[in-house]
């Protein structure tokens, strides 16, 4: 089936919902990732926003998909993502610290003057890890998805289905 069928064939109020229902679903993932007061909730931020990408590409098409989000940024947001999370656990809690913290124990970090308590000196370096993983996951997601996508092109060009 070639390009300009799929066009045609995409449904004027699947794509007007998801227009509508993408913002939400990334401001949903985004409070999910960060907006809670206890740890956790990257991965699951994190698979949210990589849902409301799928849901983008599935209604509007992979071309649009991969001119809102190239291939090639999800091998900077996987680089981002793992450099947070590691750069928090590595430089701030171990070399800040002087080797007196252990890894990613937000409660060694010298840092009350500039941002306050060990609470929240834990909560506001905590967030970072988990946006970190967040990035690291919704990345890894829609590169699973690129290359399903990229293996499904591949099969229609061959003219059929696998056996």
């Amino acid at each position: 089936m070639s390009t300009e069928k799929r066009i045609q064939e995409r449904d004027v109020v699947i794509q007007t919902i998801a227009k509508l229902m993408i913002p939400f679903i990334q401001l949903y993932g985004l409070y999910v990732m960060v907006g809670t007061e206890g740890a956790g909730g990257g991965f699951q931020g994190g698979t949210v926003l990589a849902a409301s990408f799928i849901l983008l590409v599935v209604a509007f098409g992979v071309d649009k998909g991969r001119m809102k989000m190239p291939e090639g940024w999800n091998a900077v947001f996987k680089s981002l993502g793992l450099y947070l999370y590691a750069g928090v656990g590595g430089l701030l809690c171990i070399i800040l610290s002087l080797g007196a913290a252990e890894y990613l124990n937000y409660y060694g970090i010298p840092l009350a003057k500039i941002i306050g308590g060990p609470a929240t000196r834990g909560f506001w370096v905590g967030n970072i890890v988990e946006v970190g993983i967040g990035v690291t996951v919704m990345a890894a997601f829609v590169s699973i998805f690129y290359d399903l996508v990229r293996k499904e092109e591949s099969v229609e060009e061959e003219g059929g289905a696998e056996k």
